[in-house]
């Protein structure tokens, strides 16, 4: 019973996931003008603050802590310089995502 319990539970889960388009940035920087601008080099600068995906709408949803490692790992992967745009898949939960996985287009 405990094992169909936590299926259940994994399945509910990941139910609500959805997939959010938009520029990946670190929270110090996501109030800047021109995101398509900003560095690859100044965003792993400023992980500390955590990450997030400002949305074409002009929405900025904050990762989770899950979230902003992910970002920092695909951040330090990648050989783009500036124009961060994602795809995360994840679950809002207000402002703030639960992500199951980021990536750059």
């Amino acid at each position: 019973m405990k094992k169909f319990f936590a299926i259940s539970l994994l399945f509910s889960a990941s139910a609500f996931a959805a997939s959010f388009n938009g520029t990946l940035v670190d929270t110090m920087c996501s109030h800047k003008d021109d995101l398509a601008a900003h560095t690859t080099k100044c965003a792993i600068g400023c992980a500390k603050g955590g990450y997030g995906i400002m949305t074409a709408d002009g929405k900025f949803l904050k990762f989770d802590e899950a979230g902003n490692t992910k970002a920092l790992a695909l951040l330090k992967d990648t050989k783009k310089e500036s124009d961060l745009k994602a795809t995360v898949v994840g679950s809002a939960d207000g402002d703030t995502l639960k992500v199951e996985s980021v990536s750059l287009d």
